[in-house]
């Protein structure tokens, strides 16, 4: 362990530069600079003594979950539960945690990342892309790379969700559509693979527009185009990633650096196919992909309901009369893949959530359900093979992606144990499946306003409230198998949907498109705690000033730890909701938060770095904290 090996830093050291040291060290301002020079020290003892610990292979891989103090994938295990069984930061001790120390990466930007822990070392990537190794009991700096893009546009910002660990290996999917291996020991290069090529610039244009909207002078966020920012999966001499921007749309702002104001999708020929794809985690050559639009069958059963029921309110007859105008929309079908599969390596199932169809919002040219967007989807992890789907919704048109990820557990269901998947959803329920067949089994309640949902956008305009940014965005969720509880961060953020049809002219034909922008109406967010032994009953919910965006961690303390784009990192009675402790962080917290333990101290650990997308204080620090001794 890096932090027990000190002593034998100073006694490799001589005297004169120990004393240099520890004197540096002693100056407040520069205790960055001391921790850094500490740190690679201690990086050279290891490896010069061959200090290195066990070895992350699929056999530790596997036995991840709550179990470990350590936190090895995304979702701390491949269940992607997202709790912890560690205990000594709990409802009695949370009044004494603080924090033990702050590392600034000097990257400012939305920083959604989720560290990785692994004996004594954490491992974190930043917006644009670099990976940093600190000494995860003192934030000392191990080693770093810096990433070079090799795209000056990025369909989808800088941001990612983290990196992935194993073989020896540290491995990340880049906003340039690349995935990278990195030596675990000293962070060089070992191998970058293309997942796909960045577009030079979006196929949509604000010159579209019509003459008189005002969003034609509008600053352009983000675009189709394809990128990669979920945290990869590794398993079985496999490294596992999927791209994003394949539906994005037109994301504009009103003046550079802003929040998004609105969201535009055009009819036609804009976006592109979505994908996932295994590598070979030694050479980084592609084992297989898979495709989340269909070629044959991309219509699907013209559906009028959800598949759990709920009314659609297609023009099914319309849709027909596009289709063989329209019959290859598969081809820029959509589809992205926003966040960590789960895994289950018995059934040797990997379960993915996809994103929405293309083009965004505006369904003319894209007739029929639409398949695969907008679904749950598992993929057979060796070959890459479709076994089932369940599309939450057929023919989206609101900005519905599947985009939290997976959660994998066990459920009395019926009288009898099965094993079974959920999701939390930009609908506002969590869809509960059976992971085996894919067979629906219930919904949960809403947890967060609904109103008008799955009506149709308009030339007049309509409020449909949860809206594209969900329900739940891409926060993970974390469950709590010995309470069958999940705790979701979610938001209410009412949008406006409008069809605009812009006239012909310039010896241009007319073009409809769709604008979604946020309502001018109260939002803010929900923390709620869904029973699913009950058959999804809301327990308890713990109302925020902010939406959120970010994620959430239960530990075995009884404790929920949540964050906010104010800044505050908070957490909450897992039993009642109630909550216990906050502290201030100085950026919004919209990254999930990790727990770990070393040397018997438990940490608590977050990304403070906020999100532009939202207008959150952006920053560029992670925290850990521990209780005071």
């Amino acid at each position: 362990m890096l932090h027990s090996l000190r002593p034998r830093v100073e006694m490799l050291l001589n005297e004169d530069m120990a004393i240099e040291i520890w004197q540096l060290g002693a100056s407040v301002q520069n205790q960055r600079q001391f921790r850094n020079i500490v740190g690679k020290l201690l990086a050279v003892l290891l490896l010069s003594t061959g200090a290195m610990a066990a070895p992350v292979d699929d056999a530790r891989l596997t036995a991840s979950s709550n179990g470990s103090t350590d936190w090895l994938t995304y979702g701390h295990g491949y269940d992607n539960q997202r709790f912890s069984n560690l205990d000594q930061i709990n409802r009695t001790t949370i009044a004494g945690l603080a924090p033990a120390w702050t590392y600034h990466t000097g990257i400012r930007g939305t920083f959604q990342g989720s560290p990785l822990i692994a004996d004594g070392v954490m491992y974190l990537s930043t917006p644009r892309n670099h990976v940093i190794a600190l000494d995860a009991a003192t934030g000392a700096e191990i080693w770093r790379y810096e990433h070079i893009m090799r795209a000056k546009r990025l369909c989808c910002g800088p941001a990612n969700k983290g990196p992935a660990i194993g073989y020896g290996m540290i491995f990340m999917a880049t906003a340039d559509a690349r995935l990278v291996a990195l030596d675990r020991a000293t962070g060089k290069l070992v191998w970058d693979t293309r997942m796909a090529i960045p577009d030079a610039a979006a196929t949509e244009t604000l010159g579209e527009l019509a003459q008189n909207d005002p969003r034609r002078k509008a600053k352009i966020q983000g675009s189709s185009g394809l990128g990669a920012n979920m945290a990869p999966i590794v398993h079985n001499g496999l490294v596992i990633a999927g791209v994003t921007g394949a539906g994005y749309g037109l994301h504009v702002e009103d003046r550079e650096g802003s929040a998004v104001r609105a969201v535009i999708g055009f009819q036609g020929r804009f976006g592109r196919r979505g994908y996932i794809a295994a590598y070979n985690a030694k050479t980084g050559a592609e084992v297989w992909r898979w495709y989340t639009t269909k070629p044959d069958g991309w219509q699907g059963d013209w559906r009028t309901t959800t598949l759990d029921g709920a009314r659609l309110y297609r023009d099914i007859a319309a849709e027909k009369a596009a289709l063989e105008k329209y019959h290859d929309a598969w081809q820029v079908g959509g589809g992205s893949l926003w966040s960590a599969p789960a895994l289950d390596p018995e059934l040797g199932l990997l379960y993915l959530g996809t994103g929405n169809p293309a083009p965004q919002m505006d369904d003319v040219s894209r007739p029929g359900d639409n398949l695969y967007t907008v679904s749950v989807v598992a993929i057979d992890v060796r070959t890459g093979k479709l076994r089932w789907y369940y599309q939450q919704v057929p023919h989206d048109l609101w900005g519905y992606d599947a985009a939290s990820p997976p959660v994998l557990f066990d459920l009395p269901h019926q009288g009898k144990m099965v094993k079974a998947i959920g999701q939390a959803s930009k609908t506002g329920w969590f869809y509960v499946n059976d992971r085996k067949t894919g067979e629906f089994l219930f919904k949960s309640e809403p947890f967060v306003p609904q109103n008008n949902i799955f009506q149709r956008p308009s030339v007049a305009g309509i409020t449909i409230s949860p809206g594209a940014a969900g329900g739940a965005s891409w926060s993970p969720v974390s469950y709590d198998q010995g309470t069958s509880k999940v705790y979701i961060a979610g938001l209410h953020m009412p949008t406006r949907y409008t069809v605009h049809n812009r006239p012909a002219r310039d010896g241009r034909p007319a073009l409809r498109y769709s604008v979604l922008e946020m309502a001018d109406v109260p939002r803010w967010g929900t923390l709620s705690a869904i029973d699913l032994g009950a058959g999804g009953k809301l327990a308890w919910q713990a109302k925020t000033e902010n939406i959120l965006v970010g994620g959430v961690m239960a530990t075995a303390g009884g404790l929920v730890f949540l964050g906010e784009g104010s800044g505050r990192l908070s957490a909450y009675d897992s039993a009642s909701g109630a909550r216990l402790w906050k502290f201030d962080t100085g950026a919004g917290v919209n990254a999930p938060p990790v727990t770990y333990e070393i040397d018997g101290v438990q940490y608590v650990a977050v990304a403070a770095g906020g999100h532009s997308m939202f207008g959150f204080p952006l920053g560029d620090s992670v925290i850990a904290f521990a209780l005071k001794k």
